[in-house]
């Protein structure tokens, strides 16, 4: 399988520096102890040790060219700071992502490193903790009531990551279980964006049909549709907004909209 994205290795790059800088915003002017939604069982302080963690994580494996896991407490300072000051945690959240993306920028996106997906390259994790700290963000916007704006071709290479991750064959099988048939003759997802330009191709098809997700960017009559802006699409597939917000539209067989989203999921 390909996963690779839309967005050159720099880009990515300085889109986690600058995900990650509004993310601290929100750490900063916060409630620490406020609870986060969509996480429900973190605080703001819990979720930005977590996004931190990651980042310094995917450091270490990027800087050692990790050809195996690295456990967490082989990462250095992974737990962030002692306490739950708001100023030293802003520091290790700006410290760690400094580290990480100068490992990245120093490996280039097609060293050798150990990944829990089939590409071992560094490519796939300057993409993947970009996306894992744009979608943490509106937990964090959630809870502290702030608003939640993506770059349109940033969001549309997180959904097509996320469709690319579901894809693999080890969440083919974990989709596949239960009682209610995911897959099956007649069952097809489109996505539609309604607030983008038409050169981002912002369709998106989820064939059912066979044994496995197969996805394609194209415009075709499905058995249920997902319409509305393209951030919102995305907040719906990553379970931050349900599908019966007022801010999508769902035609068609919302059951098995309800079960794709039900059964999809990798983190």
């Amino acid at each position: 399988m390909t996963l690779r994205g839309s967005l050159s290795h720099e880009r990515y790059c300085a889109e986690l520096l600058a995900e990650t800088d509004r993310f601290r915003e929100l750490v900063r002017t916060g409630d620490l102890a406020a609870k986060v939604p969509t996480c429900p069982a973190w605080t703001l302080s819990d979720l930005a040790r977590h996004v931190g963690g990651a980042h310094r994580w995917a450091g270490v494996l990027v800087a050692t060219r990790a050809t195996e896991n690295v456990e967490d407490d082989d990462v250095p300072l992974g737990d962030g700071p002692d306490g739950n000051d708001a100023a030293a945690l802003d520091a290790w959240l700006a410290e760690g992502v400094e580290q990480t993306v100068g490992a990245l920028r120093e490996a280039g996106p097609e060293a050798e490193v150990w990944t829990w997906s089939p590409v071992r390259r560094t490519r796939f994790w300057a993409r993947r903790m970009t996306h894992e700290t744009a979608i943490h963000r509106a937990d964090a916007a959630l809870a502290t009531d702030a608003g939640y704006e993506l770059a349109p071709e940033v969001a549309a290479d997180c959904l097509e990551e996320w469709l690319q991750l579901c894809a693999l064959p080890e969440m083919a099988a974990e989709q596949g279980e239960g009682d209610d048939p995911l897959f099956g003759p007649g069952r097809s997802i489109h996505l539609h964006a309604t607030d983008t330009p038409p050169e981002l191709n912002a369709e998106w098809v989820l064939d059912l049909t066979g044994d496995r997700l197969v996805h394609r960017r194209s415009h075709e009559k499905a058995a249920v549709a997902l319409r509305g802006p393209l951030t919102d699409l995305l907040m719906v597939l990553y379970r931050r907004l349900p599908a019966d917000s007022d801010r999508v539209e769902v035609f068609g067989d919302r059951a098995l909209l309800d079960l794709w989203l039900e059964r999809a999921s990798f983190e």
